[in-house]
């Protein structure tokens, strides 16, 4: 079953697409059909989402209630929280500056003209690759990392935090520092055993004589900020590490574990 998230402001549209959307033939079985006519609601749904509600693909009207933004808005707010969803827009503004933004800007993964011809039979076939395209990715990417809603690309090295990239916390226009992140990274493949300052500095291959537990520490805490300033510094990366998630400290043995957050 394909569950699909739709938003589109204009009833005469909805109710044109529905059924097609509903009864194309998407994976052998019937799909679920989520619409919103307006963005607000669409992104207050999207707030109070779980993975066990995340769609399998978004269809978003770009332009809606008078406002050019609108569509990406929602967009902001799907990837935000998974990263890797596809975004397809169905809209009258193909060719514009507004499917510029969409593409370039927005990470849409197509933009299909409402006006034009077979356009039912388009829009079902676009769909369809989409939805096969993630697959494939989902079946033969290894470079990505996952645990919970962290991510680490293990190829580019970028790591994101519910659909945020974590970035230097004392200068956020800058990346956050190779080593913080190597140490994510063994953190999280060696979850849920602690790493100790020994084993840390072994898997660096940094001169133990050079690098002590107050080194493990200090990167530890900027890895807690970069995880904090991606989340607004609302603090919640620091209350979910006290109840015993994310970055956890081990006991008395200078040592620490990442325990997912699901």
């Amino acid at each position: 079953m394909a569950k699909l998230f739709w938003v589109e402001d204009q009833s005469h549209w909805i109710d044109r697409f529905s059924a097609v959307l509903e009864q194309a033939d998407l994976d052998g079985e019937p799909n679920h059909l989520e619409v919103y006519k307006f963005p607000e609601a669409a992104k207050q749904r999207i707030a109070v989402m779980t993975d066990q509600h995340k769609p399998d693909l978004a269809l978003l009207d770009a332009h809606m209630n008078g406002s050019d933004q609108a569509g990406f808005s929602v967009s902001r707010a799907l990837l935000k929280k998974w990263p890797d969803l596809p975004i397809l827009y169905l809209s009258e503004h193909s060719g514009t500056e507004i499917e510029e933004q969409a593409i370039t800007q927005n990470d849409a993964q197509d933009f299909i003209a409402k006006h034009q011809r077979n356009i039912e039979a388009v829009l079902c076939w676009r769909i369809k690759a989409a939805l096969k395209k993630r697959q494939s990715q989902e079946q033969g990417d290894s470079s990505i990392l996952r645990s919970g809603q962290l991510e680490i690309n293990t190829d580019s090295w970028e790591v994101f935090w519910k659909g945020v990239k974590l970035m230097n916390p004392h200068n956020p226009k800058r990346p956050l520092a190779p080593t913080p992140r190597k140490i994510l990274r063994f953190l999280v493949e060696r979850s849920p055993r602690p790493l100790s300052t020994e084993q840390i500095a072994d898997l660096l291959e940094a001169d133990l004589e050079r690098f002590s537990y107050a080194n493990y520490r200090q990167h530890i805490k900027t890895l807690r900020s970069a995880f904090d300033a991606a989340e607004n510094h609302s603090g919640d990366f620091a209350e979910l590490c006290q109840q015993g998630r994310g970055i956890v400290t081990f006991g008395d043995a200078h040592a620490y574990f990442w325990k997912s957050d699901q």
